[in-house]
């Protein structure tokens, strides 16, 4: 692709440049800076609406008191229990139980701490969900 045929299209990444290869009209490559392709813009809206979509799923599971609100800071930072538990330098196993509310209740507030940390969040704040999540526009 040439230089001048780089494309344009301002997506999610809004004032991001990417970095694309193009070249001059000499022939040689040279790296361009890009707002962005349809389609990728496409289909990063797609996967942007498919964790808001995981992350609504278990907000309600955590009302419902089916998982802790442990899982919505897990979900949120797109981890699953095996990285989570790697982060935390413990057993996937622990992980898995402290997702069970009544668990997850009982934990020790240093373990409580070291989740908040992790999450850049307050212990209170890992104790309860927040009923609405704003990640910037994103269209």
């Amino acid at each position: 692709m040439k230089k001048s045929d780089v494309p344009q299209d301002t997506g999610i990444s809004e004032d991001i440049q990417v970095v694309s290869y193009a070249t001059e009209d000499d022939g040689r490559y040279v790296k361009v800076g890009s707002s962005g392709w349809e389609p990728i813009n496409v289909a990063n809206g797609l996967a942007w609406q498919e964790i808001d979509d995981e992350i609504c799923t278990t907000i309600a599971d955590i009302k419902r008191g089916i998982l802790s609100p442990l899982a919505f800071y897990m979900v949120a930072s797109q981890m699953d229990v095996a990285l989570l538990a790697q982060y935390m330098s413990l057993f996937k196993w622990r992980v898995k139980r402290h997702l069970c509310p009544e668990v997850f209740a009982r934990l020790k507030p240093r373990l409580k701490q070291k989740y908040a940390t992790l999450f850049r969040v307050s212990v209170d704040d890992l104790e309860r969900v927040p009923d609405l999540i704003d990640y910037g526009k994103r269209s």
